[in-house]
């Protein structure tokens, strides 16, 4: 299911409220130990986030497998490194995987060097240490609850623009990629065997789908959008 389309409307109360906390942030919270998953629970809560507790990597998967629909808004993840079956970089790796890009904050008691390591370049945000005080917990939480906005403003502007750039013809598309490349207007007409005002008119055509007026601009969309 495309992550754009993952969203589902308020019915209820109980669903205005949720979906007032997850605009805040939703936090996904794994861990085996039911008395601190229940602690960060009720933290996370506090704080005015949305909060989803499971006690295994397997009911999230679960959960996620399911393609259940959620409220819109920024969220991360709380994850134990050691667990029972599927351990926190093991589920880490399953997600990046499945293409999932929920900022992963990894926590663990007992860990070496190593573990945090492999755990980083795997992609983890923070690695935290228990116990773990509140204000470090929320301060990291914070954090990947704004990268998660970045990433998910990124996807937004990626569909948009790729919408746009849909809508190119062929020989739009073609002379707005040798206007990124650097090629005049003349060299262009010449390489196209077409006249220049043709060229003119198929490259303003070109930059009013895509949206934009300067031509620095449409070289540095051609190179995001590959054109």
């Amino acid at each position: 299911m495309n992550k754009l389309n993952r969203y589902r409307q308020p019915v209820t109360v109980a669903d205005l409220d949720l979906a007032k906390r997850c605009a805040m942030g939703r936090v996904v919270v794994i861990d085996d130990d039911i008395e601190i998953l229940s602690a960060f629970n009720t933290l996370i809560k506090m704080e005015g986030y949305a909060c989803e507790a499971y006690l295994s990597a397997q009911a999230y998967l679960h959960v996620l497998n399911c393609n259940q629909l959620c409220f819109p808004g920024p969220s991360c993840m709380l994850c134990d490194v050691k667990m029972p079956e599927i351990d926190g970089l093991e589920l880490q790796k399953r997600l990046a995987e499945m293409d999932e890009d929920m900022p992963v904050l990894l926590m663990s008691g007992a860990s070496g060097a190593q573990e945090a390591v492999n755990a980083f370049r795997a992609g983890a945000l923070d690695f935290l240490i228990k116990p773990i005080d509140a204000d470090i917990l929320m301060v990291a939480v914070d954090k990947a609850l704004a990268v998660s906005t970045e990433r998910n403003s990124q996807r937004v502007r990626k569909s948009s623009l790729a919408a746009r750039i849909a809508t190119l013809t062929q020989r739009e598309r073609e002379i707005a990629r040798r206007v990124a490349a650097g090629q005049t207007n003349p060299v262009i007409a010449e390489a196209l065997g077409i006249a220049l005002r043709t060229v003119k008119l198929h490259r303003q055509r070109a930059m009013e789908k895509i949206g934009v007026s300067k031509t620095t601009d449409l070289v540095r969309i051609a190179d995001e959008a590959s054109i």
